[in-house]
Order: structure tokens, then C-alpha cells, then sequence
């Protein structure tokens, strides 16, 4: 079949068929004029590829976890991988998790501003300038020395 019609049958673009190709992901054939063809299994591999992308797999993993797929049998190595996958993917919701907190501190403050978060609502809420008080010269000054 021709990519448009694996795009369809398997729900994704041919963009992204390309580049499964280009990851080494998908394999086709090509027709005399270049035109990629693809063997009937193509369509059940794409939608395998898009469940791994799906659980937060990036490309290079499921490029080394694709023997083990094909063959029926995992190995020590592949489930250490997706181990190592799942570790990535908590540790990046924990952070998520921690920047939504800081944002909720954020929305909550804004919602409820006091003197201690926001100057405007301190008194006073600026210093005046006493050029007597100031070490650093002002522009007058400066330009007289």
C-alpha cells in the first residue's frame, strides 16, 4: 500500500510515517518512480509505534525495544529500559507537579496580595531621594567635577 494509505488506515500522518522511517522505526519498499510502499503488517506496527509514543516512550527507545517486539521475546536489557522510561517520566511529574504548586502560590498571592509580597501595599511604598543622604554623585554633579 502506498503511504497515504497507510496514514488513513492507521490514524496518523504521513509526516509522521516519515519519520518513523527516518528513526528506523518503519521500513517500505520503493516503486521505480520512488513512490514508498509498504507491506500489509505496516499498518499494525504504526499503531504499536503510536502506543509507545503515547505511554512517553521517545523514538531511540522504542528503536531498541523493536527486536524484543518482534520477536515475542523481552529481554533483561529491554525491561530495565522501560523501567528507566517510567523513572524519567515520575521524576519530570514530579516537577511538573512542583512548578503547578508554585504556580498555584503565585495565582493565590496575586488573589490576596499583603505587604510582604507586593511593595506597592507597603507604607511607605517608596523611599523619597535626600541628595544629602546619597554617597553617589547626581547627574549635575557629575558633570561639575
Amino acid at each position: 500500500m502506498r503511504i497515504g494509505e497507510l496514514a488513513h488506515r492507521a490514524g496518523v500522518s504521513t509526516r509522521a510515517l516519515r519519520y518513523y522511517e527516518e528513526q528506523g522505526l518503519l521500513a517500505s519498499e520503493r516503486t521505480l518512480s520512488g513512490q514508498r510502499i509498504y507491506a500489509e503488517a505496516a499498518v499494525e506496527r504504526v499503531r504499536l509505534i503510536q502506543q509507545l509514543f503515547t505511554a512517553g516512550l521517545p523514538s531511540r527507545t522504542i528503536v531498541q525495544l523493536m527486536p524484543c517486539i518482534e520477536t515475542g521475546h523481552a529481554s533483561h536489557e529491554a525491561f530495565e529500559l522501560m523501567a528507566a522510561e517510567r523513572n524519567r517520566i515520575t521524576a519530570a511529574m514530579r516537577d511538573l507537579a512542583a512548578a503547578r504548586d508554585a504556580l498555584d502560590r503565585m495565582i493565590d498571592i496575586a488573589n490576596h496580595p499583603t505587604p510582604e509580597h507586593c511593595p506597592a501595599l507597603r507604607e511607605p511604598a517608596w523611599s523619597p531621594y535626600h541628595a544629602a543622604d546619597s554617597t553617589t554623585p547626581i547627574p549635575e554633579q557629575a558633570a561639575a567635577i
